[in-house]
């Protein structure tokens, strides 16, 4: 069944402005936006031309389905005032885009009727017009009561997005899984750049691009099958090597090369591509520049005692 949905956005920030965008573009009316900030003001002007900024009442009494998209730590107190102010109703489909939270924050809303939706987009938003390409073919991580998957699934259908259902109790693993894999990425790559431009290359980006791309799809497609490298090869000499060099260039990076060594080690002694005699001293080398790096450079945030 085709139904043209009367949209409100509280938290005009980036996610929620470009879903808005997104759902205007498939035929949708956003009645209105709620944002604070200088920034929400001019991604809304931007991304949704002739949409109202309201307060997030007016904007949940507006509409019949609610977008939230406030940051994690707020949804709750967002969701406890606008149903304690009575601008949330029954029937109402209240959905949030957290990747943590699931309907459990919904709660208030969900006692007096409204219809709650967890509908989070595995991608990541800068806010502008550049995502709004990446919108369809995105999977949207959602968790809702069964009388409202078919409005959940109308919902990521009309963004051109595929649903992932997600049950309440594994909602914190599936983010902490996108966060891991997405977060850490940009500041491995980033560290990464930093070794390569300080030995000489003029464009960073430029350099890791071809490797990165294919290292990603290679694991995307293989997973551990698609490791190489000197901990998969065992070379000691050359873990030895990188070790030292990366504790006088770049300290501040030596703790995140010998986490990810370490677990890369772990990894491949399970599955037997290295000897345990080889596997034994790569991780001796890696405890043990830790331990010269942290004396070194001891923690700031390590409490005195």
């Amino acid at each position: 069944m085709d139904t043209t949905f009367r949209v409100g956005v509280v938290g005009a920030g980036r996610v929620g402005a470009v879903l808005a965008a997104s759902l205007r573009r498939a035929g949708h009316d956003i009645v209105a936006v709620a944002g604070e900030s200088d920034a929400s003001r001019h991604r809304a002007a931007d991304l949704l031309p002739g949409v109202a900024i309201r307060k997030p009442t007016d904007v949940a009494r507006a509409c019949d389905v609610l977008l939230l998209t406030v940051p994690d730590d707020m949804l709750g107190n967002v969701v406890t005032m606008l149903s304690a102010s009575g601008a949330i109703r029954p029937g109402q489909y209240v959905v949030h885009t957290s990747g943590r939270h699931g309907l459990d924050v919904l709660a208030p809303a969900l006692e007096i009727g409204a219809r709650g939706i967890a509908m989070h987009p595995a991608m990541t938003f800068t806010g502008t017009e550049v995502d709004l390409p990446r919108v369809p073919g995105c999977v949207f991580g959602v968790t809702a009561s069964p009388a409202e998957r078919p409005v959940a699934e109308r919902l990521v259908a009309y963004l051109g997005g595929t649903v992932m259902w997600v049950d309440e109790a594994h909602r914190t693993l599936y983010h902490a899984g996108l966060a891991h894999g997405a977060n850490h990425l940009v500041t491995l790559v980033t560290q990464a750049m930093e070794l390569l431009e300080a030995a000489g290359a003029d464009d960073p980006a430029a350099t890791l691009r071809p490797l990165l791309t294919a290292a990603l799809d290679n694991a995307l497609a293989e997973g551990d099958s698609a490791l190489t490298g000197p901990i998969v090869r065992g070379d000691v000499n050359t873990v030895r090597a990188h070790l030292a060099e990366i504790a006088a260039t770049a300290p501040d990076t030596l703790p995140s090369y010998v986490a990810l060594g370490a677990a890369t080690l772990d990894r491949v002694v399970t599955d037997g591509r290295v000897l345990p005699i080889r596997a034994a001293a790569i991780r001796r080398l890696l405890d043990e520049a830790l331990a010269a790096s942290q004396a070194t450079h001891p923690d700031p945030r390590t409490p005195l005692r």
